[in-house]
């Protein structure tokens, strides 16, 4: 497959939209840095974001610069090893056995509830 505009217009890179606290909005895409744009409202901001996007991409293109693809689902494996202080490991185990729920259940619960209050997740 030729990966030219078109290809890398069509792969579902992550938008991240936020508030701006001077007023309006600021978006980016988070696998291509320095892709960002601002504007007063939502729906501008998306239009404006995708220019962004395909000025990025026209840019690396031209220039030979390596365009990173979005990760795709089947790039993780759903596991991870944790380190953790035994203090921490061992409220962690007597919460779970509390709630009735297994460590990796409560652990799971913890970090995607955590993971609400990212507004930058990458």
């Amino acid at each position: 497959m030729k990966k030219d505009i078109a290809y890398y217009m069509g792969l579902p890179y992550r938008e991240i939209i936020e508030t701006d606290p001077h007023g309006g909005f600021v978006g980016h895409i988070a696998e291509l840095p320095g892709c960002i744009t601002q504007a007063e409202t939502k729906r501008d901001l998306l239009d404006q974001l995708d220019d962004a996007k395909l000025s990025w991409i026209e840019a690396a293109l031209e220039d030979g610069v390596p365009i990173p693809e979005p990760l795709q689902e089947e790039d993780f494996s759903g596991r991870f090893n944790l380190r953790l202080p035994k203090s921490l490991h061992r409220n962690l185990a007597l919460t779970a056995r509390a709630e009735g729920v297994s460590l990796n259940q409560l652990a799971t619960a913890l970090i995607a509830g955590g993971l609400k209050n990212v507004t930058n997740t990458y």
